[in-house]
């Protein structure tokens, strides 16, 4: 299993073109169930410099990329720091989970400010993301009949029901087990996620389409009784950060 830990990722960050505010490392490794031959999915934000947003060229809001770095499978992937608020304000987890990742490879005092804005962005309607995420991979499970998509499956349901509940973003599966009633056999199927990416799922269908609609239950019940608001209450404040990093970059 790679630790990404142990791999050098400061270089990556310092050949993008534009400053990057943070780097994190999601996918995978930050769920808490790699393989031994997972790819490193790298998230983050760059800064634009103002004159490419205020001109008649489409600005390069967000940049992708795929390489071979040392034998190990790179995926990068950074928004403008403008597009990055915006998918904040829209209820959008996987942002959201590449914002305040503890795999941190680069950060600032911009990505520090950021996080702490994070708590009022979430809403009840975030369950909505992880309920589309999960019914998504179940059906790509059902048609794969790979152990990858079912355990994405678990990990979106039960980081769904713990934010409902606690108002925390929390995206390592291994955790969560300890704080949600996830099925007893899921320790089980993240060993062996571990030996292999792409390998079949060794599990009674019935039971686990059984687990899966009752986490769709509780997740359902969790966004009725949870305190968190209707909307976000953090758009002025992100508005006025955006302004004043933009203009200081």
């Amino acid at each position: 299993m790679i630790d990404t830990l142990d791999i050098d990722l400061r270089p990556v960050v310092a050949e993008q073109p534009d400053p990057v505010l943070f780097a994190t490392v999601s996918g995978a490794h930050l769920y808490g169930f790699p393989s031994r031959d997972s790819d490193v999915d790298l998230r983050g934000v760059h800064l634009l410099p103002t004159a490419a947003l205020v001109g008649l060229r489409e600005p390069e809001e967000t940049r992708s990329r795929m390489w071979d770095r040392d034998g190990v499978e790179m995926d990068l992937v950074t928004h403008d720091l403008r597009k990055f608020v915006r998918l904040m304000l829209r209820r959008n987890g996987y942002v959201l989970e590449q914002l305040l990742s503890p795999l941190v490879v680069h950060t600032t005092d911009a990505h520090r400010e950021l996080v702490a804005l994070a708590p009022d962005v979430l809403t009840g309607h975030h369950a909505h993301h992880y309920r589309g995420f999960a019914v998504t991979q179940w059906r790509l499970f059902e048609k794969t009949g790979e152990l990858k998509p079912l355990l994405y499956t678990f990990r979106a349901l039960l980081t769904g029901v713990h934010l409902m509940r606690s108002g925390e973003v929390r995206a390592h599966l291994p955790t969560l087990l300890g704080e949600v009633d996830a099925p007893a056999y899921l320790p089980e199927l993240i060993a062996a996620k571990a030996e292999r990416e792409h390998g079949d799922a060794d599990v009674d269908h019935a039971r686990v389409l059984a687990d899966v609609e009752r986490l769709h239950g509780v997740l359902d019940a969790a966004q009725e009784a949870s305190a968190l608001p209707d909307a976000p209450v953090a758009h002025d404040a992100l508005h006025d950060f955006v302004v004043r990093v933009r203009l200081a970059g």
